[in-house]
């Protein structure tokens, strides 16, 4: 039984040093890739045209936002929290400006709405979301490790994607004043 278990794990080994040695790691694959999206998103960084926010919970999670709107015009609407449902429209690009996803394409709950807990989405969404008010239009720029980190998502969306929003926080789902 001992000879067995061995002989397994001695199998196991062999095969996981065999695909490694075969076959290049997400990272080495992507490689190229990442540091295309590292170089644009520390160039719009640099530009001086948008604002770097940090996440409250994590010094080290960051995205840069640009917004459309006047800011005073909205200071005084609702902000949603970290647990909040929000409706918001947004366009989803890649950096190099393939796109990707838009709310434009769904009619419900509402035409262009996606509605969704705020906690729900990556951590660039919650970062940027948390700063805006209701009626904000904003471009957000999510970095790949506040987007989808080293995960492929689809075809268009592969590991180390910096992520190019531009969305418009409509509503705060069923918020109700007393």
């Amino acid at each position: 039984m001992k000879k067995f278990f061995y002989t397994a794990i001695m199998a196991i080994v062999a095969i996981t040093s065999l695909n490694s040695c075969l076959g290049k790691s997400i990272e080495d694959e992507y490689k190229g890739w990442r540091e295309k999206n590292v170089e644009w998103y520390e160039r719009q960084a640099a530009s001086g045209q948008y604002t770097r926010m940090i996440a409250s919970w994590d010094p080290s999670a960051q995205v840069l936002m640009r917004w459309h709107n006047d800011t005073m015009l909205t200071r005084g609407n609702l902000k949603p929290l970290i647990t909040s449902t929000v409706d918001v429209k947004y366009r989803l690009t890649l950096y190099d400006g393939t796109p990707v996803d838009s709310s434009y394409l769904v009619a419900s709950p509402a035409d262009s709405i996606y509605r969704a807990k705020v906690s729900a989405n990556v951590e660039g969404w919650m970062i940027a979301l948390t700063r805006m008010h209701v009626g904000d239009s904003c471009t957000v720029i999510i970095p790949y490790q506040q987007g989808y980190g080293s995960t492929k998502r689809s075809d268009v969306l592969v590991p180390y994607s910096t992520l190019v929003f531009d969305m418009k926080l409509v509503d705060i789902y069923k918020y109700k004043t007393n």
